[in-house]
């Protein structure tokens, strides 16, 4: 078997195998940025202006408005107004059992598909890495496979050696290159996960401090 042959191939593979860590790295951290923005309003100013329009039927006891309102095209992907319908839909139950009802959808709907993106990525920033070392390792069994040759041939090309070492050292780089943005494009992502929380919270809890006064009454069937 040539091994100058089989050490080639397996520089290629390994070359391969770090730009498609790269790429499908920046490719999960795009599809979750994009899934985070629109999940939330673009704007506070947004969200007020969706509770304000709210507001106004839900005070009237017009829960089928509500709905309606939050079940066109323009809130689909919002999970604020999609909390509001699960709200609706359940209106008769207790009050207590709402706000649990709500939590666990946004828990499985929103929470949990992050983190499953999220699970891909820090795998990407894991192993990038060790495809660097991988690659280190390998150009440096090849580069000492050829200095031993020493002893049994007359003598080995300087240029090899130094494309083997050449080949250990970008491997590391590129491993390095890959993973350091990718773990502050993650940092950047969990920040934007917290203040979608933040939002989220904070928009859900005024429309649930509004429709906890009418919520007697609806119990009441009133």
């Amino acid at each position: 078997m040539d091994m100058n042959a089989v050490f080639r191939a397996a520089e290629i593979i390994i070359y391969a195998a770090q730009a498609w860590t790269a790429l499908y790295g920046v490719f999960c951290v795009i599809l979750l940025l994009r899934r985070i923005r629109q999940k939330q309003f673009s704007s506070a100013a947004r969200a007020d202006d969706f509770l304000r329009q709210v507001q106004e039927p839900l005070s009237h006891r017009k829960f089928d408005d509500v709905a309606a309102f939050c079940d066109t095209p323009p809130y689909w992907a919002k999970i604020v107004p999609q909390l509001i319908l699960v709200a609706m839909a359940n209106r008769d139950k207790e009050l207590s059992k709402i706000r649990r009802l709500l939590a666990e959808k946004f828990e499985r709907d929103v929470l949990s598909d992050f983190e499953y993106r999220m699970a891909w990525i820090s795998t990407m920033i894991k192993t990038a890495p060790m495809l660097g070392l991988l690659g280190t390792v390998q150009g440096m069994i090849a580069a000492f496979t050829k200095i031993a040759s020493v002893a049994r041939e007359s003598g080995t090309d300087p240029a090899q050696l130094a494309s083997d070492i050449s080949f250990a050292l970008w491997t590391t780089a590129i491993g390095l290159m890959t993973c350091i943005p990718l773990v502050m494009l993650q940092s950047l992502i969990h920040v934007r996960i917290g203040r979608l929380q933040d939002a989220v919270q904070q928009q859900l809890g005024s429309f649930m401090d509004e429709f906890s006064l009418v919520h007697k009454t609806v119990r009441r069937g009133s």
